[in-house]
């Protein structure tokens, strides 16, 4: 049975058991999290795709905790103008363990 969830506009295939990296939610480390917008559940073969979500689907996961990425660079230049830059920048995460999917 796996599910795709939608979090921080991203959609990610999960299962129960999967350990996910997403977008900071606003939840503390060690405490439930559910997912609503589950957009396809697949179980024992049969899909059932919602329109724009399935409606009472719920996928429960546990807040592992938070972290930060990798470090990622841009960097800015001017041809002939002198002009140049480097800036960094570190997405703020959080891992969750996906407990169980209600379909």
């Amino acid at each position: 049975m796996y599910a795709v969830v939608e979090t921080g506009s991203k959609q990610y295939r999960v299962a129960a058991g999967d350990t996910l990296e997403i977008e900071r939610l606003a939840v503390e480390a060690g405490q439930p999290h559910t997912f609503d917008r589950v957009l396809l559940v697949s179980k024992d073969g049969q899909l059932t795709v919602g329109s724009p979500t399935v409606a009472t689907a719920r996928v429960v996961a546990d807040v592992v905790g938070h972290k930060r990425g990798e470090k990622k660079i841009a960097f800015k230049m001017k041809r002939r103008k002198g002009y140049h830059r480097t800036v960094g920048h570190r997405q703020e995460l959080t891992v969750v363990k996906i407990k169980e999917i209600n379909a």
